[in-house]
């Protein structure tokens, strides 16, 4: 509708041009009044579907697009009446009329206007008001150039916005469709862990029982190197029910330890103490960028994509990973850094896509970073990496801090750094 709006406004421009050339450049009088009223009707016309589609943003229906066509049709044909009817060079341009309604409307509307069209022709060959003209081959084979040249050139313009739209729109389908398959996997793998996790409770739970038992048994007890390892098994058995635990609150399962109000600072540093109290990093350094502290909601998906990232980070370069927190306007920006060998330009072109990795040595590889781009799209934000200039390699995460924050409440802090 904006497309056929926009042709309106040319059309009654290049109407203006040619009625003032005709009738004042080359003398041959027209029936002024008469053509300023259809040019006025014109005019009025797009006024109307300006305010009704644009300004009152109705939607734009098969029906609202053939009647803009329809008074198209009826403003040439009304010209042409007072211009000489079927001698009229420019009577052509009812081609341009039924060639846009062919792209734009059904097939239906479209012999609709090839129809109308056609018996406009037939009419004006008929009755029309003869111009009060010499016969004058010259003057005609310049008219039909004319017209010629203008349905060429709108027609390019047209269709050439057309062909972009359809592009435009088959661009974000395919993006949709995409994005659901993605979604789909994630959806399985929610499933598979979720169940996972729920199979695993049973036996956690009877391992720690027996290891409670075994370190009450007389000989167990007289053995400090023993209840040393019983105590590193309980530990890692521990660690294996928190991962349990954080499963199925990332599934929405644990209610009651539902995401807690916290402060972004103590948020990342929490995690970063936890990752690395795990991890055991060769060299790590956390740079934090941003001069206030920020109320937020305690994310696990937040926290297991940051996590995801550091794991990737370290698995490329175990002696040196880097993290730096920034605000960029109202954006969150989450840095890593590693020096690692890079990503290979395959996985640069279909970063965050399923199975995209450069563990070629595990089957499923992919899913971490998968997961983080689908993250960072629930919150409104984009995952991208880049190979580093001077090795390694970068990961960018950012998102809105609104998707976050429970307000602009200042807690007075400054910003904290580990290494």
């Amino acid at each position: 509708m904006q497309l056929l709006i926009q042709l309106r406004w040319l059309a009654v421009v290049g109407q203006v041009i040619t009625i003032a050339v005709v009738h004042y450049g080359l003398g041959i009088p027209l029936p002024l009044p008469e053509m300023t009223a259809v040019l006025m009707a014109l005019i009025v016309t797009n006024l109307g579907y300006l305010y009704w589609f644009k300004w009152r943003r109705r939607n734009v229906t098969s029906v609202g697009l053939f009647c803009a066509l329809l008074a198209d049709v009826a403003a040439l044909a009304v010209q042409l009446y007072l211009s000489g009817g079927a001698s009229n060079p420019f009577i052509y341009l009812f081609l341009l009329q039924a060639i846009l309604s062919a792209v734009l409307l059904s097939p239906a509307y479209t012999w609709v206007i090839a129809a109308i069209t056609s018996l406009c022709v037939i009419d004006l060959a008929g009755s029309s008001r003869p111009l009060a003209v010499q016969p004058d081959n010259n003057l005609y084979v310049i008219g039909l150039l004319t017209c010629f040249v203008l349905t060429t050139v709108l027609l390019v313009i047209f269709l050439t916005r057309i062909v972009g739209n359809l592009r435009r729109r088959d661009s974000r389908l395919a993006d949709m469709r995409q994005r659901a398959s993605e979604e789909e996997h994630i959806v399985r793998m929610g499933l598979l862990a979720t169940g996972a996790a729920h199979e695993l409770g049973t036996p956690l739970a009877t391992m720690s029982v027996i290891l409670g038992d075994w370190q009450r048994i007389p000989e167990i007890a007289r053995q400090p190197e023993l209840l040393q390892d019983l105590d590193e098994m309980r530990q890692q058995l521990l660690r294996c029910k928190s991962i349990v635990t954080n499963v199925l609150l990332s599934a929405g399962e644990a209610r009651a330890d539902a995401p807690k109000p916290t402060t972004l600072f103590r948020f990342m540093d929490r995690l970063i103490a936890q990752w690395q109290e795990t991890h055991h990093p060769g060299r790590f350094r956390y740079h934090n960028g941003i001069a206030q502290d920020l109320a937020i909601i305690s994310d696990t998906a937040l926290q297991q994509m940051i996590c995801n990232v550091l794991d990737n980070a370290l698995e490329a370069s175990a002696d040196e990973v880097e993290l730096r927190l920034r605000r960029e306007d109202d954006q969150l920006v989450i840095t890593v850094l590693d020096r690692g060998t890079g990503f290979a330009p395959e996985i640069l072109r279909n970063f965050g896509k399923y199975q995209q990795s450069n563990k070629t040595d595990r089957a499923g590889r992919g899913v971490g970073l998968f997961l983080v781009t689908n993250v960072a799209r629930s919150l409104d934000g984009t995952a991208s990496a880049r190979n580093r200039d001077d090795g390694g390699a970068e990961v960018r995460i950012q998102f809105p801090l609104s998707s976050i924050t429970l307000g602009d409440t200042d807690h007075g802090t400054t910003p904290a750094a580990a290494g």
